[in-house]
């Protein structure tokens, strides 16, 4: 089979490069389900779910609760399920419990065309979130969509910041990158979770993830590739006068 061609040298693949290069060449050989399966029992980690071809989800069975269930995640051939697959092996305990209230709010609702607050809210930070470990002057610009302040003003306490990009659909569109892309942010509570190879714990981001407080939707939107040394473009400070994809806050005024 052939996958897209990826450059994992991309800054925001950082957390997710040397599975990924390993499981993209193993995929070229079989299947992506079959690569992903190969580095989770390279792992070492048994509580990370199985990866199984895409034709072991029964016809009319919910994915998340199947997951959930059988604790295996069906894979297809493609970009989508590669990404889907790696933010597991990063994140088994975070992925884990965002399956985990999905397949409640299954039990609880049942399925439907239209999905309940909670499950809409854990499908666009599944496929779409970041996490932001930040010193709280960047925080406060991003919640303000004070874009010069967060990237201009202040730009030099990037260096104390990390985005984590957990998203698989999210990564997937970063395969062939464009300015608009944005992603739905999370603030790390109390700057805790910054440990780990990945720069974040798994465990502290799962503890996170409350149903509660994930039904509301506090996700800030950010355009990632105005995160410095993320695209040369963004050297100028004008890259980020374009109010289509840096928005003022509604009732603020851009600068």
């Amino acid at each position: 089979m052939t996958l897209p061609a990826v450059d994992w040298a991309q800054p925001w693949l950082a957390p997710y490069r040397t599975p990924g290069e390993a499981v993209a060449q193993a995929a070229l050989h079989g299947s992506v389900a079959a690569a992903l399966q190969g580095a989770r029992l390279s792992s070492g980690m048994p509580d990370m779910p199985d990866f199984v071809a895409q034709h072991a989800l029964p016809a009319g069975r919910a994915y998340e609760a199947h997951i959930f269930q059988t604790r295996s995640v069906p894979t297809r051939d493609n970009l989508h399920d590669l990404f889907n697959g790696l933010v597991w092996l990063a994140f088994p305990q975070a992925k884990r419990r965002l399956n985990e209230l999905q397949a409640g709010e299954i039990a609880r609702a049942g399925v439907s065309t239209v999905r309940g607050p909670l499950r809409d809210a854990l499908t666009l930070f599944d496929e779409n979130g970041a996490l932001l470990d930040a010193p709280p002057a960047l925080w406060q610009a991003l919640v303000a969509r004070d874009w010069h302040t967060l990237f201009v003003t202040r730009r030099g306490l990037w260096n104390e910041a990390r985005l984590l990009l957990f998203g698989h659909a999210l990564l997937e569109k970063l395969v062939t990158p464009r300015k608009p892309i944005t992603a739905h942010v999370l603030c790390v509570p109390d700057r805790q979770g910054l440990h780990g190879p990945t720069g974040f714990d798994d465990a502290a981001i799962a503890a996170s993830f409350d149903a509660k407080s994930l039904e509301t939707k506090p996700f800030v939107p950010l355009p990632v590739l105005g995160v410095p040394g993320w695209c040369a473009e963004n050297e100028a400070a004008s890259f980020y006068a374009d109010t289509q994809v840096f928005r003022p806050l509604a009732g603020a005024s851009a600068r």
